[in-house]
């Protein structure tokens, strides 16, 4: 009877550790999901103006990579941003490289904010900052309060998992099963480390994870060796979105996933070969000066032991992994293209970038998606700046060539589906979390790429008009056939100015687009009534006319279209 009432009471214990511990995760994970969404609100601009800084100068990408993590609070996010910008065409692989060097670094500031131990804080953190989110009528204030919000609940999740973990220090049989994972010898800390990789691909968050470990070493459930070696395999397993996110990808962007892997696989076998004096290295680091850190030095927390500084301990280890593996690959970020370039060959067909939109992980980074969408519309605006000038070479080719047709529908094809995949994407975005200027980028992105496809819809329109021409063996007369030409020069030039303003994303082009496009219009009617006018003399074909004036009526909404860009940028309606 006493053994069967101890086993009910060891299963009851179980059943509420692991609650415990389920639920301190999810509130820790929601914590970094809230403050990871209020930082990359509040940075805004900045956030932006740190990806269009990544160029091909590997400092830099390094210097971006650490500073974009650092506010998405995720390097699996960063690095899955990387795949999407290199498959759609957006980063080189030296940019990519040199960004998921950074972002290995910055990913390390989750460590430094667990190290701070306000955990008995979390709580009432929390509580204080919802209720600001709750009634803040100003953006930058309610943000702010979500991404306090969110350091109250991963404290208050830990907190939540440490009281979770206690009880088993007084279980001999998880005693048991801990001390088979012992960092004392080489095998030893390839176990931990491969532990700490699979619990990291099965969570597919490496802060979870160093959470977790930290929460355990913190209890006294393990040592800090064992802990230690944890953290290095959770760099292995962090590398696993990425590679997830490459699938179905271009080569270059598989190259990058490649690039996140090969670099910390390499520097994790490395580390954990020279194990030993790696830890005394950082243990000497640790006690130096005014820092004193000392993960053995053990405190009394309501009677019960707990390693204090085993936090800041295990966040050194991490940091100091990663700022050392970077500097040795920051010399070899051209050596590792070149040898992923071998690894990962061209495909023999012509490759497409294609969007990434549909990436659930860039829904979690409204920031950098509405960014992504706004180069997206831009490549629109680089397609449709290619058709124009192939419609010029077919109405002035003496023999149509059926290429520079195909080419002009399959771009108006292309720019059917981007439109599709821009609004599909930006439309998830403006579903979450946004303010109210991001909101209103989001829906100015939609009106210019639905813009850009209809422009497209009319070029298609006047190659299609003027085949008709051809089909039915008729022609212009030079004076119209000039005017044509002289009408599509002064569009296209428009619709280059409203492009060029679109990509440097000003607003102001509105007025001089209103002022040029008045003239356009004024053009069209000119032309018209001349044409008209000069009908009784020269007796055209009816169906000359027709096309004639049609195809003036497709330049104007061409024009028409153009100008609904300008006045998008400036925030018209």
């Amino acid at each position: 009877m006493i053994a069967e009432a101890t086993s009910s009471m060891d299963t009851l214990l179980l059943a509420e550790m692991a609650v415990a511990v389920i639920a301190g995760l999810g509130v820790f994970l929601l914590g970094m999901k809230y403050m990871s969404e209020g930082l990359q609100t509040i940075a805004g601009n900045r956030l932006r103006s740190m990806i269009g800084a990544a160029t091909s100068n590997r400092f830099t990408g390094m210097a971006v990579g650490a500073g974009v993590t650092s506010v998405v609070q995720s390097s699996s996010v960063t690095t899955v941003m990387v795949v999407g910008f290199v498959n759609a065409g957006f980063m080189t692989l030296t940019q990519a490289i040199g960004v998921i060097m950074g972002a290995n670094i910055g990913t390390t500031i989750t460590g430094w904010v667990i190290a701070l131990e306000i955990g008995k804080y979390g709580l009432p953190i929390m509580g204080v900052m919802a209720l600001i989110f709750a009634f803040a009528k100003k953006d930058r204030l309610k943000f702010l309060a979500m991404a306090i919000m969110g350091v109250g609940m991963v404290f208050f999740g830990l907190e939540m998992m440490k009281n979770g973990f206690k009880p088993i220090r007084n279980m001999p049989e998880f005693e048991a099963w801990f001390a088979t994972f012992q960092a004392t010898s080489y095998i030893g800390v390839l176990k931990c480390a491969f532990v700490g990789c699979v619990l990291t691909m099965i969570v597919q968050s490496s802060s979870a994870t160093l959470g977790i470990t930290i929460v355990l070493a913190s209890t006294g459930v393990i040592p800090f060796y064992t802990a230690a070696a944890l953290v290095l395999g959770q760099n292995i397993g962090t590398t696993i979105t990425a590679y997830l996110a490459s699938i179905g990808t271009t080569a270059n962007a598989k190259r990058a996933a490649y690039a996140h892997a090969i670099f910390n696989i390499v520097g994790v076998v490395v580390i954990t070969a020279l194990f030993a004096p790696y830890m005394k290295l950082v243990e000497s680091v640790m006690r130096l000066g005014p820092i004193n850190i000392d993960p053995h030095a053990i405190t009394m927390v309501d009677g019960v032991e707990t390693f204090g500084q085993m936090a800041a301990a295990l966040a050194a280890v991490h940091t100091g992994f990663n700022v050392v593996n970077t500097l040795v690959f920051l010399p070899l970020v051209n050596p590792l293209a070149a040898l992923l370039m071998r690894i990962v060959p061209d495909r023999k067909f012509k490759e497409t970038p294609h969007l990434t939109m549909l990436d659930p992980h860039m829904a979690d980074t409204p920031i950098i998606g509405i960014e992504q969408a706004r180069k997206e519309v831009n490549r629109m605006a680089d397609t449709l700046d290619k058709m124009l000038p192939r419609l010029r070479t077919v109405i002035t080719e003496e023999v149509t060539s059926d290429k520079n047709v195909q080419k002009i529908f399959h771009k108006e094809e292309v720019l059917d589906i981007m439109q599709t995949e821009v609004t599909v994407f930006v439309t998830d975005l403006l579903a979450g979390s946004l303010t109210h200027d991001l909101a209103d980028e989001g829906r100015r992105i939609l009106r210019i790429a639905d813009e850009y496809e209809s422009a497209s819809d009319y070029v298609q329109n006047l190659l299609k008009l003027y085949l008709r021409l051809e089909q039915a063996d008729l022609q212009f007369s030079h004076a119209d056939r000039d005017h044509i030409l002289a009408l599509h020069d002064e569009v296209v030039t428009y619709v280059d100015m409203v492009s060029t303003a679109c990509r440097q994303n000003r607003g102001e082009v509105v007025t001089k687009a209103h002022s040029i496009g008045e003239g356009i219009s004024h053009h069209i009617r000119r032309l018209r009534n001349q044409h008209l006018a000069d009908v009784a003399e020269t007796r055209p074909a009816p169906l000359v006319t027709v096309i004639y004036t049609d195809m003036l009526n497709a330049y104007r909404r061409v024009k028409d279209h153009a100008m609904n860009v300008a006045e998008a940028l400036a925030g018209e309606k």
